[in-house]
């Protein structure tokens, strides 16, 4: 089954269509393939809170996330589309997750004022971050 979301009038212009087919985002949002150089320094950065929740091969970070699934072997377990998915709205895959959906502005609630109407990762890192992960093998 295919779902497609398409950008809404309140705020959300900057943000790219894109298609859910069958638990999957296929296709790249920005149509160019993601930077995993950037990726990774986008995942092990506590500002994009991936390590404040998961853990990782990062052995360089003493303090790593225990709240969900390690990173390690995510490209393993998971094609670039589920990668995606997940970054781009885990809660369409599991409404009672605590992940943020990081390309999503519409229908959230407790946002915080500084990230109502915008997402919180561009089309361009979400794709660096799933090049990263999608290098995660073992």
């Amino acid at each position: 089954m295919a779902a497609a979301w398409a950008p809404g009038p309140a705020g959300a212009q900057a943000l790219r269509p894109y298609t859910i087919v069958g638990g999957a985002i296929p296709d790249s949002l920005t149509h160019a393939p993601g930077d995993a150089a950037r990726g990774r320094a986008l995942v092990v950065d506590r500002s994009s809170t991936c390590i404040l929740c998961h853990s990782g091969p990062f052995p360089e970070l003493k303090f790593q996330g225990d709240l969900a699934p390690s990173l390690a072997g995510s490209g393993s377990r998971w094609s670039e589309g589920q990668l995606r998915l997940r970054l781009v709205d885990a809660s369409s895959l599991n409404a009672a997750t605590i992940m943020p959906s990081y390309y999503r502005v519409e229908g959230l609630s407790r946002v915080g004022p500084v990230w109502r109407g915008k997402p919180i990762l561009s089309a361009e890192q979400i794709e660096d971050i799933v090049a990263y992960l999608a290098t995660l093998r073992d």
